[in-house]
């Protein structure tokens, strides 16, 4: 089944309704114009499609935060938010990409900033860069120390950048972090400190959080916040069970026979009822 995203909730009812009408207009006219709206309905759905992905395990790896075509690699002499050399990867989405954005790694935000601008089309990667209307996240891989940036940045068509990521936040690679509408552009800026290796070329088609961008050699407690990581994972999907559900894949331990040799507080309170078993059928009382 197509997965959706919750942030196109609005534009697909109200498309919905809109094509529907003029769907029916069209035939009014002429039986067959009304099919004219069924390719751009479907079109409206797959945009705001959002597939689960494989997300490669390695912390030396960065995945791209974003679906879309590979339009830029630059060497950036001075960032403005790691204050130092770093590799710039620029991503072009367009109108049929998904537009979900990814986290590239296993981060804490340090800052979250948004700014307006013009709407430059995102193919002219320099203009659209540094004047268009974009949201910065930074993230840091160990302590308070900025080493990757992701910079969502709106298109000829996109007016709208959405980021759930907040300051404080720690967030998994591959996690889902915002969403760009129609045509945008991604970029994801490694700091140099971190000996980056690009993986991929400029023309190249990348999927967000599935295909790797660079491999870095990550700084120390990088794996300390992977835990952090982990952790937070594992309470978000306790948090999502319901009461007395069990988690998949984990299994329900069986009752225990008698004579067993207790292993827990719980398996010890079910031996001890055991003997009460016993004597009631023996004394030919009913259990139910």
């Amino acid at each position: 089944m197509l997965r959706l995203t919750r942030h196109g909730v609005r534009e697909m009812v109200v498309g919905s309704i809109v094509l529907f009408v003029l769907g029916i207009g069209l035939s009014w006219i002429w039986r067959p114009l009304g099919l004219l709206v069924v390719p751009i309905y479907i079109w409206l759905f797959a945009f705001f499609r959002d597939p689960e992905r494989p997300i490669p395990a390695d912390s030396g790896l960065l995945v791209s935060p974003a679906d879309g075509l590979v339009s830029d690699i630059t060497e950036v002499e001075h960032d403005q938010w790691i204050g130092g050399p770093a590799v710039r990867v620029g991503i072009f989405l367009s109108v049929f990409n998904v537009h979900v954005n990814r986290s590239p790694c296993d981060g804490r935000v340090l800052n979250v900033q948004y700014k307006k601008g013009k709407f430059v089309n995102a193919m002219r990667h320099g203009d659209a860069s540094s004047e268009n209307e974009s949201n910065t996240i930074v993230l840091s891989l160990s302590g308070n120390e900025p080493a990757i940036i992701v910079k969502q940045i709106v298109g000829l068509i996109a007016r709208r950048i959405i980021c759930t990521a907040a300051v404080g936040d720690v967030i998994g690679r591959g996690e889902r972090i915002g969403m760009i509408k129609f045509g945008s552009r991604t970029e994801l800026t490694i700091d140099k400190k971190l000996q980056p290796v690009v993986q991929v070329k400029v023309g190249q088609t990348v999927r967000g959080a599935a295909d790797v961008i660079a491999i870095i050699a990550p700084p120390a407690g990088a794996q300390r916040l992977h835990a952090e990581v982990q952790a937070h994972q594992r309470d978000h999907k306790a948090s999502e069970l319901a009461p007395g559900q069990i988690e998949p894949g984990e299994i329900q331990p069986a009752p225990l026979a008698p004579g067993a040799i207790p292993r827990n507080a719980q398996e010890s309170a079910e031996i001890s009822a055991i003997p009460n078993v016993a004597s009631q059928l023996a004394s030919g009382e009913s259990l139910a």
